[in-house]
């Protein structure tokens, strides 16, 4: 049935792509169920192991090369009493699995009548536990001991005063975790109902905190009244919600979208639930006959009168509540560039509220980092970065326009901003994160919570990263003498070491004067671009020297070691970025590579993005050619207006003085990479850490 599979899959996303794909509905289980039926034929065809009113699959057995050749079926569902149909059917797609062959059928010119008796159906199912929604994920489940681990996690989620429930047979009671006594290891529990009882040990409670829930098992003696203190557990049990935190909607906020299948229902305006980067909650009727993988195209206006337009899939529609609604949880993706623009700022002023981004604040953000010693860092002064400020101001007016190269964060607040953090796409899968400044002291509006500006800063900058579909890597430079800096980055990545995605790299952050030129004279070397047969070798070089994420964060992959595709996306909106490899050569032989990169001016203020990194190409390289390459670095540079560049050195840095770099020795920044998959994880800890972040000094990170 090969053949009849290639031949239909094409037709079927061309007639029905914008309304369902093959897999939608719910997938059924258990004893009993639906039966296909095939009338025409005589046959009965096997049980429906997924139904929705687009398609249904069925265990077809043998019958699957028998109807190979057919244009079109009729179709009835036996639910065991009733019948659903004739219905149309095409047969479209065709498996193999663990019980034989499956079938699956395209069910084409459904009535809304024929709808709403397949979806009543299923409802059915679903209450009798017997089907689920086909495109619901899986949640993720991670087991965490250690006493310190635990304890930090509960600290953070008492400071927030976050919910939970104790489960009990039956029923579940809203709880609050009070507060963590950890030189007693005790835990303080407040019953948020009045009137409930807890109930005898060992209670089992789960609590939220910034984007999982956390479930224990406790024991402790019976409690009193509305109070119960019970032992720090020994473990917790971690279940990841989803990759993108969402939130409630604004009041009011409304979408509408037609049926794609059934227009005759007429245009639907419905109530916004939540909403995250990548999805939204609505609140749907019955009669909206709204099913998962069903696609949907929404208007959703804006306060002021802006509206957007959203491509959105259902995937999954919960069980009726009190009201008769039901809440439709859709992944959603803005349809245009404009879209992309209003959505991403939408969401994030959601997601985080005290929070903006910082294109009407640049010039408190310019006294942010002045106020907070920014400027100090590796004993630079205020003047060093004067050239600097213009190109800052203009790209950040620009930077609301940029949202998918570009975002500053700032936390505003009576004495202008009180804390910053920016991020921007270096490379095809990775942004940057940068800047963070934080201001002494508090404002009159400080939050009552414990770090509450710094974990607001970091959530709406690394969530808008994640907002990028092709986010694959966050990176950073960072100094890990600074306690905030090591307290999260560094002990995140420490943490994390033993998966192998993530790394930790000290290195020399050199300042390269272009004027200053060493004054050796590069004798026998020819410097120049890299042929296609030196950028493969160095390419090679730098895979075997480096670990695998470096080379995917930094695009020291053969097929992106040009940076052509994000220099693409950076000269589209009118912003310098471009990398250059030059190699030194004697006789013809390659002996180094000096690997150049340039970024807009203003992206960042240390010049991150102006850089040199050295790699020897043979044994005596480095020796014999580094000094000479960064003589040429300076010239290159100097060519595109820059006076000065920073000199990324990994390794022992004997050719400094020779090279005439400098850099601070007081100074250890390290290279920190984590992969996308551990951002979620990264916000934890950094919603654990924050709650102790007035005892440390967060502003020094490049």
């Amino acid at each position: 049935m090969q053949s009849l599979t290639e031949r239909l899959m094409g037709h079927s996303r061309a007639v029905s792509g914008s309304v369902t794909g093959p897999y939608s509905g719910y997938s059924l289980h258990g004893p009993g169920g639906i039966q296909v039926v095939l009338p025409e034929q005589g046959l009965v065809l096997g049980r429906a192991t997924q139904l929705s009113p687009t398609a249904v699959w069925a265990e077809a057995g043998n019958a699957v090369g028998a109807l190979a050749h057919e244009r079109t079926l009729s179709v009835c569902l036996d639910t065991g009493g009733t019948a659903i149909g004739p219905l149309v059917g095409e047969p479209r797609w065709s498996g193999t699995g663990a019980r034989g062959s499956a079938l699956g059928i395209q069910l084409v010119g459904i009535s809304p009548e024929q709808g709403r008796q397949i979806l009543g159906v299923l409802e059915d199912a679903v209450l009798r536990g017997s089907a689920q929604p086909e495109a619901s994920p899986l949640p993720v489940q991670e087991e965490l001991s250690g006493l310190e681990r635990i304890e930090s996690v509960l600290t953070a989620i008492s400071a927030m005063n976050n919910k939970g429930v104790l489960r009990r047979p039956g029923r579940t009671v809203r709880v609050m975790l009070e507060r963590l006594d950890a030189e007693r290891g005790l835990l303080h529990w407040r019953c948020a109902e009045l009137g409930a009882e807890w109930g005898e040990p060992p209670y089992e409670i789960e609590l939220v905190g910034y984007n999982s829930a956390y479930r224990m098992r406790l024991q402790g003696p019976a409690a009193e009244g509305g109070r119960l203190v019970t032992q720090l557990p020994e473990r917790l049990w971690r279940v990841r919600h989803r990759w993108h935190r969402r939130v409630l909607a604004p009041e009011g906020l409304q979408a509408r979208f037609e049926h794609p299948l059934w227009r005759e229902l007429g245009r639907r305006e419905r109530e916004v639930a939540d909403l995250s980067f990548s999805g939204l909650g609505l609140f749907v009727s019955p009669e909206d006959l709204v099913f998962p993988g069903l696609f949907l195209m929404m208007e959703v206006e804006l306060a002021g009168g802006d509206s957007l337009f959203l491509s959105g899939e259902v995937r999954h529609v919960s069980a009726a509540r009190s009201d008769g609604r039901r809440l439709a949880g859709l992944e959603v993706r803005p349809r245009t560039e404009r879209d992309m623009v209003l959505w991403t700022r939408f969401v994030s002023q959601s997601l985080c509220p005290a929070t903006r981004t910082s294109e009407e604040l640049l010039e408190p953000l310019w006294e942010l980092y002045e106020a907070s010693g920014y400027f100090n860092l590796a004993s630079k002064s205020s003047e060093h970065f004067g050239e600097l400020r213009r190109s800052f101001i203009d790209l950040g007016k620009r930077s609301a326009q940029l949202p998918h190269l570009l975002c500053q964060t700032v936390w505003p607040s009576e004495r202008g901003v009180e804390a910053s953090f920016s991020t921007l796409k270096a490379y095809r899968h990775s942004w940057l994160v940068h800047q963070l400044g934080r201001r002494p002291g508090k404002p009159a509006n400080a939050p009552t919570v414990p770090g509450q500006i710094l974990r607001d800063t970091y959530l709406r900058t690394l969530e808008h990263a994640q907002g990028d579909p092709e986010f694959r890597w966050a990176f950073c430079y960072g100094e890990s003498t600074v306690p905030w800096i090591y307290r999260t980055h560094v002990r995140f990545a420490q943490r994390m070491q033993g998966s192998g995605q993530s790394l930790l790299m000290p290195l020399r952050m050199m300042d390269v004067e272009c004027s200053e030129l060493s004054g050796h004279p590069a004798g026998d070397l020819d410097i120049g671009p890299a042929s296609i047969g030196e950028k493969y070798l160095l390419a090679g070089e730098i895979a075997r020297t480096r670990p695998a994420c470096y080379v995917e964060a930094l695009d020291f992959t053969r097929d992106r070691l040009e940076l052509w595709g994000i220099s693409r996306a950076w000269q589209g909106a009118g912003l310098e970025r471009e990398r250059r490899i030059l190699v030194a050569r004697r006789q013809g032989v390659p002996l180094a590579a000096v690997v150049l990169e340039l970024g807009h001016p203003g992206t960042n203020l240390f010049r991150l993005l102006d850089s040199a990194r050295l790699f020897p190409l043979a044994p005596e390289g480095k020796r014999s050619a580094y000094v000479a390459l960064l003589d040429e670095a300076r010239r290159w540079f100097a060519l595109r207006g820059r006076s000065s560049f920073i000199f990324l050195c990994e390794d022992e840095g004997a050719y400094a003085r020779a090279a005439r770099l400098h850099d601070d020795p007081s100074t250890q920044p390290c290279l920190w990479i984590i992969p996308a998959s551990h951002v979620p994880e990264f916000l934890e800890h950094v919603s654990e850490q924050s709650v102790g972040a007035s005892r440390s000094n967060p502003h020094h990170e490049s």
